[in-house]
């Protein structure tokens, strides 16, 4: 039996551009910028953060192959968005400004959404 693959509702917590920092895992303690939101896997990438190093062959595009380091995914629960208003990492909430819905820091009641 596999795992069922479900999109949870931190994928909406987190976007492409915030800073978030570790809080599980052997990463723990760094920040970085979301690169990438993968949300069928509920994982993210995170500039700068879990590198791994991929052998790759040699190909047309890369002639010289070798080993390469990239960022590798991390589970979205393991990150926590450090709040603009308080620098601080901070659970998110999400609330109806107007007709829209905007995220907030739950720590210091400041939206984090640009608008």
């Amino acid at each position: 039996m596999g795992k069922t693959k479900t999109k949870d509702n931190f994928t909406k917590k987190i976007r492409r551009g915030d800073t978030v920092r570790v809080i599980q895992g052997k990463e723990t303690g760094k920040q970085g910028k979301i690169l990438r939101v993968i949300p069928e896997d509920n994982r993210v990438v995170v500039e700068r953060v879990n590198f791994i190093k991929r052998h790759v062959r040699p190909t047309q595009r890369n002639p010289q192959g070798g080993v390469i380091e990239r960022e590798a995914p991390l589970p979205i629960s393991n990150v926590m968005l450090i709040c603009p208003g308080c620098g601080e990492a901070a659970r998110v909430g999400m609330r109806e400004e107007g007709d829209e819905k905007v995220r907030y820091c739950k720590k210091c009641d400041v939206t984090v959404d640009k608008g």
